[in-house]
């Protein structure tokens, strides 16, 4: 007998819930008949909203909580944004399917009467938690002074006029997907702010042996970025990096082969590695892993090292 129910496990933050409905409709268009359900869970990531997530460990916040549903058979795939998804996963789960990715690039809002990020003031008041941005921001504008600021997309634009800030900085995949998009100041360049790893796409996880359920969502599976975001990861494992340092990594894939660039910097944007690569996809972890181990050798461990130390890092989040 087919499957006619599938439980969708997911965050239940506002952009969580449009990704997993997201999901859902697409479902239901491709197998008419499927009733699919949404079960939301509060993750540890989600509770811990009043110091720096670090400090209760880093690796897993966000995707914990919904894995050990799944493994109680009370949900049978979860849905993920890629950059929250650790590099490893329990025994019995993989990540089976990688969407298309939305557009990977960070943004700015910026106060009124600004132009450009470029046209802020000296000693401009950011508004960011993400480690990646602010050394890559400070790297180019070292005068510029970075303030954390977490909660969901609505939060953060919010906080650009509640804590008197200059510019905020956010994913554009969230302003997108929420319809946001004409409150963007601006796009900022990948050359100038490399994104997460994994920014701009969705992550389908479900049980291995779960045949009947992987066939009905093997349709979300995206060749191209697939191979980027694999390339992309590979770079992450292989620092042993999570969301909340300073790693950053990007893949594109043009005629059969993909192009990674990958980054790693302190907390300051002091010291910055960066270093590009491009092989056939079929290659993409190979290349992934190849970046690090040459930033590796340039001292990117030591770099990392410092950073887990530094008593002040945050998370990156667009959607706590």
């Amino acid at each position: 007998m087919s499957k006619t129910t599938l439980r969708i496990g997911t965050r239940a933050s506002q952009l969580a819930l449009w990704q997993a409905n997201w999901v859902k409709s697409e479902l239901e268009n491709r197998h008419p008949g499927l009733e699919v359900t949404l079960t939301k869970i509060k993750t540890q990531g989600d509770k811990i909203l009043d110091v720096p997530l670090a400090m209760v460990g880093g690796k897993g916040l966000f995707v914990k909580e919904i894995e050990e549903a799944m493994l109680r058979d009370e949900i049978d795939i979860a849905v993920h944004s890629m950059k929250d998804v650790p590099t490893v996963f329990p025994e019995s789960l993989a990540l089976r399917c990688i969407t298309e990715r939305e557009d990977c690039r960070d943004i700015v809002i910026l106060r009124p009467g600004v132009a450009s990020w470029k046209d802020l003031p000296q000693g401009a008041r950011i508004g960011t938690s993400a480690l990646r941005r602010k050394a890559q921001l400070l790297h180019l504008r070292p005068d510029l002074k970075m303030i954390d600021i977490r909660g969901n997309v609505q939060t953060r634009i919010r906080k650009l006029t509640e804590d008197n800030l200059d510019a905020v900085i956010l994913a554009a995949a969230g302003m997108k997907r929420l319809g946001f998009e004409t409150q963007v100041s601006e796009y900022l360049p990948v050359g100038i702010s490399l994104p997460a790893i994994g920014q701009g796409a969705l992550g389908l996880e479900s049980r291995i042996d779960d045949d009947e359920t992987n066939a009905l969502i093997d349709f979300f599976n995206h060749p191209e970025t697939d191979w980027a975001v694999r390339g992309e990861r590979a770079f992450l494992k292989r620092l042993e990096g999570g969301c909340q340092v300073p790693i950053a990594c990007h893949g594109t894939v043009a005629d059969g082969q993909l192009t990674l660039t990958g980054l790693v910097a302190d907390c300051d944007g002091v010291k910055l590695l960066k270093k590009s690569i491009a092989g056939p996809v079929e290659e993409c972890e190979k290349l992934g892993t190849s970046i690090a181990d040459d930033l590796l050798i340039q001292g990117a461990g030591k770099i990392l090292n410092e950073v887990y130390q530094h008593e002040t890092f945050n998370v990156e989040k667009e959607d706590v």
